[in-house]
């Protein structure tokens, strides 16, 4: 899935302080550097939340570009995905990515795994 056929109806949306994270994490990657999200079986309730900072998207990856950062959504993960938020918070004196994903029905006790219908 290319970026000219990725279905806005699918799209995952980035709140400004979520974008200004990434974008200072790819200033010290190599040129052409993206996030990339997807998901993997895990935990108690089924799913769990993956992000790396890759050098290229993967074949049949989504592309979001969000101000000059680039998101590559895994297309197996599409659906899980579809409308989630992905934000910047502050906990205490830390910073933690968040997903607010509109499909979650479960989430484990420590918040590391979610599970959809």
């Amino acid at each position: 899935m290319s970026t000219e056929t990725f279905d806005p109806n699918q799209s995952v949306t980035m709140t400004d302080a979520a974008r200004k994270f990434f974008a200072s994490k790819l200033t010290s990657q190599n040129e052409g550097s993206l996030v990339r999200l997807s998901t993997k079986e895990s935990g108690c309730t089924g799913y769990a939340y993956v992000l790396d900072i890759v050098d290229a998207a993967q074949e049949g990856d989504a592309i979001i570009d969000f101000d000059g950062v680039k998101l590559a959504i895994n297309d197996e993960s599409l659906t899980l995905l579809k409308g989630t938020e992905i934000d910047l918070v502050r906990e205490g004196i830390n910073q933690v990515v968040k997903f607010n994903n509109p499909n979650v029905v479960a989430e484990c006790g420590c918040g590391e795994s979610f599970s959809v219908n």
